[in-house]
């Protein structure tokens, strides 16, 4: 399950992110503002298997609800409205958005206690590290 991922993350490193967000197609001042953030990632889970995602910035908060591998309509941090489905592979937590014919992958991952998410668009890829909060 996804019991590993329980927990409040902190943004520690950002790679090539920029690129990520002109590519899926966010505008400059959002852009300049994403590069800013540092979100706080809280990942919980009910008693009857709803997942929480929970991103927390001094900007903005989302949130998104949902189980594994159902898809659901979300609205982005940048606007966008989504079907998303968010599945677990190999020990990772795959999400996927679809949006105006095009498709993008966050890939969470668990290593050496810290927690990276590959976000990929097409051939640009972005990676950002989180650490858990004691």
């Amino acid at each position: 399950m996804v019991d590993q991922f329980v927990g409040t993350w902190t943004l520690t490193s950002s790679e090539n992110f920029d690129d990520y967000m002109k590519a899926i197609g966010v505008g400059f001042a959002t852009r300049q503002m994403g590069n800013m953030a540092k979100p706080n990632l809280v990942i919980s889970v009910d008693d009857a298997g709803l997942i929480s995602m929970k991103s927390e910035t001094t900007f903005k908060t989302t949130e998104i609800k949902f189980k594994l591998s159902e898809e659901f309509d979300e609205t982005t941090a940048d606007g966008r409205t989504t079907k998303t489905i968010i599945t677990l592979e190999n020990g990772k937590l795959v999400q996927q958005q679809t949006w105006d014919g095009k498709k993008t992958t966050l890939e969470r991952e668990l290593q050496d206690g810290k927690m990276t998410a590959k976000c990929v668009m097409d051939d640009v890829v972005a990676v950002r590290t989180y650490v858990k909060e004691a």
